[in-house]
């Protein structure tokens, strides 16, 4: 098994928690201020860095200690999806240097398997225990994700079973969820987004559903963003979150 999803099942054992939160956050003052609330409550944190507007480097160095300190693992949700050689400087160059931090990157499977390879050769090369992740689904109303491109992107991650080590799942059809978690290995893990206790959507066609609807139809880790960083209390909330998720993924397990 990849080390590092090794360490991330070991952590949800240890934490007893499957809840990765979305910090959506744009200044280095917000995603720190929420990665300390969350982070005794989460096994991951899901960033965009390329966001923050006050980037600079040092931002990393304060990520990686607060992750160290409360025991969560980085996930850049970068949906790499280009060719090889851009991939490796997207992935290694540039001011944000993403494979020095982030335990987890994710890509897209539509420019084929050499994005796999890209993306592994530079994690290799930087001598970091790092995963990927594949976007098998996506959660927005009309997307172009049809059953046959999520059973290529499936197959693809078998040839690379020491690097990929899941997908992102529908989290806002657990119908389409179901069906992945159908047809994926069981080494796989399920990162289902669209997660919000209560359910609904937005304006922009985002699907929510509930926690224990998305671990049922076999999500592994659960994703939640404005369920929980616009809550009063982001602690309370992730706190609330992880009892969801964990008390669902428990119970199926």
């Amino acid at each position: 098994m990849n080390p590092a999803a090794k360490k991330l099942l070991l952590l949800m054992e240890e934490k007893r928690t499957n809840l990765c939160v979305a910090a959506d956050m744009t200044t280095r003052a917000e995603l720190l201020t929420l990665a300390e609330a969350v982070g005794p409550y989460i096994v991951m944190l899901k960033t965009h860095i390329d966001i923050i507007e006050d980037f600079s480097s040092d931002l990393l160095v304060h990520l990686r200690t607060l992750a160290k300190q409360h025991h969560f693992m980085l996930f850049e949700d970068r949906k790499f999806a280009d060719i090889g050689n851009t991939l490796k400087l997207q992935y290694a160059k540039g001011v944000h240097r993403i494979v020095e931090w982030a335990d987890f990157v994710n890509a897209h499977a539509l420019p084929g398997p050499g994005v796999i390879e890209a993306l592994k050769e530079t994690a290799a090369a930087s001598g970091e225990e790092r995963g990927l992740i594949l976007l098998a689904q996506m959660t927005p109303k009309g997307n172009l994700f049809t059953e046959e491109y999520t059973k290529q992107t499936v197959e693809f991650a078998a040839a690379y079973p020491d690097f990929v080590i899941g997908f992102i799942a529908n989290g806002g059809d657990v119908t389409k969820l179901a069906q992945l978690a159908a047809i994926a290995s069981p080494e796989h893990i399920l990162f289902a987004p669209g997660v919000k206790i209560g359910g609904g959507g937005d304006r922009l066609g985002q699907q929510y559903t509930t926690p224990a609807d998305v671990i049922a139809a076999g999500a592994d880790i659960i994703i939640s963003g404005r369920g929980v960083y616009t809550s009063k209390n982001p602690a309370q909330a992730a706190r609330e979150y992880r009892e969801a998720g964990w008390n669902a993924y428990h119970a199926r397990t």
